[in-house]
């Protein structure tokens, strides 16, 4: 068994839509990390997202040769995870059932599924051990957050479950308890918008955050009124795909300011601009109720409230947020994002048997209701 003291080293990776995050830790030191650009012209040469696996596997040993890092001195690698079925959080050992999934895109078609085929492939290569932390998949949801007003649509967790977790370890840490035993609402407040509530370590409710639900975000719409919605689909002036993006690429802060840009946008209040100012301050209020509604999925018995990803760096929406919520618990914000930690901190938990590491079995952790 390993111990902190070891001095082991991660490798850890991250494919997003136009680029792919690496990074090298020592226990939980970053000793290099790199955002590999991609060529929106090369992929599209590319006719499904499984095809850039080789392409995007070179780049990445491209840029490690440059940087003369030597992958034999890796200890395990971890990839971000996605395409999985409904599962419950932690650290899983990359197995077939789980690489069979990802290839598929059980869930999502997104370049995430690459994550676990190129952290399974650089370990086969030099026989260690690869892991998926925490993926897009882990759904907590008790069963009372699954129902919604229509029997054949159910609610299902799609939140920043990477970066939540991360964050709910590191405050507990940082208060010298232990996160199972915490009651927290996290907010992840970047290019979408999920608000959790964490009771005893699990996830037992949020907005659906890649469907258009809760608050509005950057890119996002929100929760909106569905017969104005249902109006909009059958009115002609949209295709399908146009309001599909509506949801998750064109609504939000672009949709009311043509930017998705929060600097961008305080600049236009600090001009004077009296609408940029309401509806930034709208997506803020609509935080606020979010984080209200996940105190009372809790009881009242919040023991933190804590505010992540890049917005939360905004010191007017961090003030704003507070003096609404301070009332229900205290707020600490912990803004950036720490998904490229998280994966790392996931492998090391598994090595040192802080953790023990979960076996995918390609089973969702829930099927419907019966």
């Amino acid at each position: 068994m390993k111990t902190m003291g070891d001095e082991l080293k991660i490798l850890t990776i991250n494919p997003g839509s136009t680029s792919t995050k690496v990074a090298l830790f020592q226990d939980a030191e970053e000793l290099f990390s790199a955002n590999i650009a991609h060529e929106a012209g090369v992929l599209k040469t590319f006719p499904e997202i499984n095809d850039q696996f080789d392409y995007r596997r070179e780049t990445i040993l491209k840029v490690l040769r440059e940087h003369e890092i030597d992958l034999r001195e890796v200890d395990a690698f971890s990839g971000r995870g996605g395409g999985l079925v409904a599962l419950e959080g932690g650290t899983y050992e990359i197995n077939e059932k789980l690489l069979e999934h990802a290839r598929a895109g059980f869930t999502i078609k997104h370049p995430a599924m690459l994550g676990s085929q190129l952290a399974h492939s650089f370990a086969t290569l030099y026989g260690k051990p690869a892991f998926v932390v925490n993926p897009p998949d882990v759904d907590e949801f008790q069963l009372l957050a699954r129902v919604t007003g229509l029997k054949n649509v159910t609610r299902e967790s799609r939140v920043h479950a990477l970066n939540q977790k991360e964050i709910g370890l590191r405050y507990a840490q940082s208060i010298g308890k232990n996160y199972e035993n915490l009651n927290l609402i996290i907010a992840h407040i970047g290019g979408g918008v999920s608000v959790t509530a964490h009771r005893r370590g699990k996830m037992v409710d949020s907005n659906d955050v890649a469907n258009g639900d809760g608050p509005m975000a950057p890119t996002r719409c929100g929760s909106i009124p569905v017969h104005s919605i249902v109006k909009m689909c059958f009115s002609g002036e949209y295709t399908e795909k146009e309001m599909l993006d509506k949801t998750t690429k064109t609504g939000g802060l672009v949709d009311h300011l043509n930017t998705a840009d929060v600097l961008s946008i305080v600049k236009m209040i600090e001009a004077g601009d009296s609408y940029a100012e309401l509806i930034f301050d709208g997506m803020i209020y609509q935080i606020v109720k979010a984080v209200g509604s996940m105190a009372t999925v809790l009881k009242g018995d919040v023991d933190g409230i804590i505010l992540t990803g890049g917005i939360s760096y905004n010191e007017h929406l961090v003030e704003e947020i507070t003096a609404a919520v301070s009332f229900i618990a205290k707020v600490t914000a912990m803004p950036g994002e720490f998904e490229m930690e998280a994966l790392a901190s996931g492998a090391i938990r598994v090595l040192t048997g802080v953790e023990k590491p979960l076996s995918y079995t390609g089973i969702p952790v829930w099927q419907g209701f019966e």
